[in-house]
């Protein structure tokens, strides 16, 4: 492990506290800004208790205020960022134009930390989060395409953003399909509407087909926590976007080509 790739961990945790917060605020109140709160007491959190992971040892693990037990989610998304980051780092810096590609793929896993945090916590992927992330992606991949000259005037780039969105079109229909047809065989809501968009992002950065195995993987990874509730006989909805968003995570840092996946059945 380098010296740069610590650091990309080191940032990761410094900026995982914002995550946190605008993937447990936007959902509900679209107030990002506001200032760090306990879920229980409400009590605006100390100093010492906005350090990412430290924080939680140096409190053990409670509310300074009523004492109430804070979720290990938060030290595990924390720990997790920090993780992803260096991670990243590792993989694009060795490729050409690694600084672009680099920011790419942190906005990209940014945002898929955010969407997990979200759907865990309310099962609600905001709009607002896939619009803004999509359309920033989009440019930037237009923006390398010039860079590394696939792209030599307006009218390519116009053709790489009409594929983008092609590919996004084709996903949102597959996923839309998936999703009528478990509503019709389990009789109730078996994907929300913010996991068929979610995976129109997916789609514009890795194209329509290596969505599709993420599909497969996130059912994969998502099968032994049904089986289990379903042994507990529970009725918890669970939600699917951090499956998908972890399946993503794998196929997008690995840089599995779908082409190499197909030479590789056959």
């Amino acid at each position: 492990m380098t010296l740069n790739s610590i650091l990309f961990f080191f940032i990761g945790i410094i900026l995982s506290p914002f995550f946190i917060n605008i993937g447990y605020r936007l959902p509900v109140d679209k107030n990002i800004f506001s200032k760090s709160k306990c879920d229980n007491c409400n009590h605006e959190l100390s100093f010492i208790e906005k350090i990412p992971v430290l924080s939680y040892f140096l409190c053990k693990g409670r509310c300074k205020n009523c004492h109430q037990k804070i979720s290990i989610l938060y030290l595990l998304f924390e720990l997790g960022t920090g993780i992803i980051f260096s991670l990243a780092y590792t993989v694009f810096i060795k490729e050409s134009y690694p600084y672009i590609k680099l920011a790419i793929g942190l906005l990209f896993l940014s945002s898929l930390i955010v969407i997990t945090l979200g759907d865990i916590k309310y099962m609600l992927i905001p709009d607002e989060l896939l619009i803004v992330s999509s359309v920033i992606l989009m440019a930037l991949k237009v923006y390398l395409g010039f860079k590394n000259e696939e792209l030599t005037n307006m009218i390519d780039a116009g053709y790489l953003i009409i594929f983008m969105l092609i590919d996004a079109v084709v996903m949102f229909v597959i996923m839309y399909i998936i999703k009528k047809m478990g509503d019709m065989i389990f009789k109730k809501e078996s994907l929300g509407g913010g996991d068929v968009k979610m995976m129109c992002l997916i789609a514009i950065m890795m194209g329509y087909k290596m969505s599709i195995i993420v599909i497969f993987i996130a059912s994969f990874i998502a099968l032994p926590i049904s089986i289990y509730n379903a042994y507990r006989k529970s009725e918890a909805m669970l939600p699917f976007g951090p499956y998908l968003a972890a399946a993503t995570v794998i196929l997008y840092l690995c840089q599995i080509d779908f082409n190499m996946v197909l030479d590789f059945i056959h």
